[in-house]
């Protein structure tokens, strides 16, 4: 869609396939002002607009895939707990097939997995390439991931708690999301390792056409040798990488330490669902 350039961009010496009222995009003339040359602005231009594209598609990857992998790996991280011998809900038979069936699937490689799972997204989502497929495929190889990862934060709650919380009247599933507000921070914690793994597994999927920053590495970075893009996509991963994980160990710390500042609201009301009354 074409864009009306504003008025102040008129004072300025701009080449005449720039200088019309009617040019493709602002941020090409911007990158013109910034270089000063038609042919590096145009090249300048070309990989912004690449990377935009190609850091939407991976972030809608990511953002979708951890929403699946943690709605569904916590009950099942929290299901792998408590059937444990001597747990909460003493199941050990059921706790070892389902610990088969979850190791299972984290054994694959994730390249393999999706070639395996292509049949069964093309019959759900009804496509095998794009975002969308990527991201059921990227649910899949998560959850059992996420699973191990809380199952190792919820194990952190010390038995005589529960048992405490047990011999004050409380239920099975109140004692479960006792450990769950207990284990909060450690959650936090094993959340953003999922998340940046899952950054890792999106640009891996673009080596079968699923898209996002991946993808474009590929075919234009290597395949098309510039390299100028395959490094803004390195640089691109590697800013996401740090956003998540600065994220996460600030969550993580006013968990533990209390000092929630703005976040005071939003916590009550978690540890209110998780049944825990804060001090």
């Amino acid at each position: 869609m074409l864009e009306t350039q504003p008025w102040i961009l008129h004072f300025f010496d701009l080449p005449p396939t720039l200088a019309s009222d009617e040019v493709v995009s602002s941020l090409q003339v911007l990158c013109y002002l910034l270089f000063h040359d038609e042919d590096t602005a145009s090249r300048i231009f070309d990989m912004l607009d690449l990377l935009i594209d190609g850091t939407l598609e991976t972030l809608y990857m990511v953002g979708l895939s951890s929403f699946f992998a943690i709605l569904f790996g916590l009950p099942l991280g929290v299901i792998l707990t408590i059937t444990k011998k001597d747990s909460l809900i003493n199941a050990p038979l059921f706790n070892k097939i389902l610990g088969i069936i979850v190791n299972t699937i984290r054994s694959f490689p994730f390249i393999v997995l999706i070639v395996v799972l292509l049949p069964l997204s093309k019959l759900l989502i009804g496509t095998s390439i794009g975002p969308e497929a990527a991201s059921f495929t990227l649910s899949i190889a998560a959850i059992p991931f996420v699973a191990r990862l809380f199952e190792g934060a919820l194990e952190e709650v010390h038995y005589g708690i529960i048992e405490a919380t047990l011999s004050m009247g409380a239920s099975k599933l109140e004692v479960i999301f006792m450990m769950i507000a207990e284990s909060l921070p450690s959650l936090i914690n094993a959340a953003t390792i999922a998340i940046i793994a899952i950054i890792g597994f999106s640009a891996m999927a673009g080596c079968v056409g699923g898209g996002g920053l991946g993808d474009l590495a590929i075919k234009y970075g290597f395949y098309d040798s510039r390299l100028d893009v395959l490094y803004a996509c390195v640089v691109a991963l590697i800013v996401m990488v740090q956003i998540v994980q600065s994220a996460g160990d600030y969550l993580s710390r006013i968990l533990r330490t209390h000092q929630y500042g703005i976040l005071t609201p939003i916590v009550h009301f978690m540890y209110k669902i998780c049944g825990r009354t804060q001090q």
